[in-house]
């Protein structure tokens, strides 16, 4: 069987998508399996390479475009597919080979005011998707429910198959620990946000949140890690509006070696999503023996388990509250490391991979 897995995003975006793409095919590749993957790259992305025995594809079609229904159905007739997958949601409509797609979340359809027109306009083309789709592939059990919810998708038609954590990440020895803070001026206590800037993570409650701490007398680093999406400039504009510009540290993205450091000196990791349709960052954290903090929404319970320790997301006040008790309680932190560990190591790319692979197969039949 011929596989075609659509990753064209990962020449324009970092983010879960992105992350999900490539370690998933990283472990495909591993898999004893007669069947041949092909990698459908952008044109423009030369720095990803396919791993083996991955055949590598370049496609002209750009992601997202509004032309992009009519031409890469006939960029695809050359590769011969029997099976695409279409990580980012929306396959092409048109096409002679069967479709599986994976949902990450519904956030475009649950906060539809959080995202710009032009995202808008190409996720709304999910109610087609998934009706048209041969498979379909739910990162949790709450995108499952959102999925038969908002667009009355049989949940028999579903297969939830979760995401993991990088494959990388891991606790650190105390001497790396001390190396990385002196390399990069760290503070004994911080606190840490990993994630892309937009509305939907809900920063904002979190920016609230320490402005309380300091009328409190609490004051403690909130460094924010990665990139700027959409709507980015709002937070950048409370950083100045509560005048926190001393308590908040933009630190940009990071690659993986960064990430390990950050997640390894932190003194926890919050979490106030609106909603995540798996929620990486908190469950990298907790590979990390990180204590992590998580918003009660959505798919992040079902992932966290009970070793994180859940808020109402825009409840300041709260946020303010679990911050110091984290703080404040060693023995605290010590449980909620340990529990995050443990909860981290249910997750494997392998299985992931394995329940992939069954989902294309089922496809064809």
């Amino acid at each position: 069987m011929r596989i075609g897995i659509d990753a064209r995003i990962l020449a324009y975006q970092y983010g879960g998508t992105s992350q999900y793409i490539r370690w998933l095919a990283a472990a495909l590749a591993e898999l004893e399996s007669d069947d041949e993957f092909s990698l459908l790259l952008s044109w423009k992305d030369r720095r990803t390479q396919a791993p083996a025995p991955f055949e590598t594809r370049r496609l002209l079609t750009p992601c997202h475009h509004r032309l992009e229904q009519v031409s890469l159905p006939l960029e695809l007739l050359r590769a011969r597919l029997d099976v695409l997958h279409s990580p980012d949601f929306i396959p092409p409509f048109r096409r002679r080979c069967r479709s599986v797609i994976t949902v990450h979340d519904l956030a475009f359809m649950r906060f539809p005011d959080k995202l710009t027109r032009a995202s808008l306009r190409y996720y709304r083309q999910i109610g087609r998707a998934a009706a048209s789709a041969d498979g379909i592939i739910a990162v949790s059990e709450s995108t499952r429910c959102d999925l038969a919810e908002l667009l009355n998708v049989s949940p028999e038609r579903v297969d939830v198959v979760h995401h993991a954590p990088d494959p990388r990440l891991r606790v650190m020895e105390e001497e790396e620990r001390e190396r990385f803070r002196r390399r990069w001026d760290l503070p004994r206590r911080f606190f840490l946000w990993v994630g892309v800037l937009e509305p939907r993570k809900n920063l904002l409650t979190l920016l609230e949140a320490q402005a309380l701490l300091r009328r409190r007398g609490t004051q403690v680093l909130l460094l924010i890690v990665g990139g700027r999406g959409w709507l980015f400039q709002e937070t950048l504009d409370a950083v100045q509006r509560l005048r926190l510009q001393t308590l908040v540290r933009f630190f940009g993205p990071a690659a993986s070696p960064e990430l390990l450091g950050l997640y390894n000196t932190a003194t926890g990791f919050l979490f106030p999503s609106l909603y995540e349709g798996f929620g990486f960052p908190p469950l990298e954290a907790m590979v990390c023996g990180l204590p992590v903090i998580s918003s009660n929404t959505s798919s992040l319970p079902e992932v966290l388990g009970e070793a994180a320790m859940y808020v109402e997301p825009t409840d300041a006040r709260a946020w303010a509250d679990a911050i110091e008790r984290v703080l404040e309680n060693e023995t605290l932190r010590f449980q909620m490391r340990a529990a995050g560990v443990e909860q981290a190591a249910r997750y494997s790319w392998r299985r992931t991979a394995e329940q992939t692979l069954a989902v294309y197969h089922r496809a064809m039949d």
